[in-house]
């Protein structure tokens, strides 16, 4: 996969906000756990942290499409472009 450098690459910091109360949500499972709590009152908190994941991966990923691979498009290098596009494609297959 093909890795832009950090002067080219869009900033993603207004995700760490995000990423470190999904970090708290986790811990606080974790002590759900150890505490024994009822079974759906983790998997609720375990569905909301995977939930607050999936939308900061959603950002990212089109953060990334307006932003990378628009770039590689309108530079009208096609291998490049096509490389953007393949990866993209494998991600979503994933």
């Amino acid at each position: 996969m093909k890795k832009a450098n950090s002067n080219s690459h869009p900033d993603h910091g207004i995700h760490k906000k995000r990423l470190n109360r999904i970090k708290g949500q986790i811990e606080g499972i974790s002590k759900m756990i150890e505490e024994r709590r009822y079974c759906l009152d983790i998997l609720t908190q375990l569905r909301a942290a995977a939930k607050a994941l999936q939308s900061v991966e959603a950002e990212i990923t089109e953060t990334h499409i307006h932003s990378c691979v628009k770039t590689a498009i309108k530079s009208q290098n096609e291998k490049e472009a096509d490389q953007m596009i393949e990866e993209i494609m494998t991600l979503v297959k994933r």
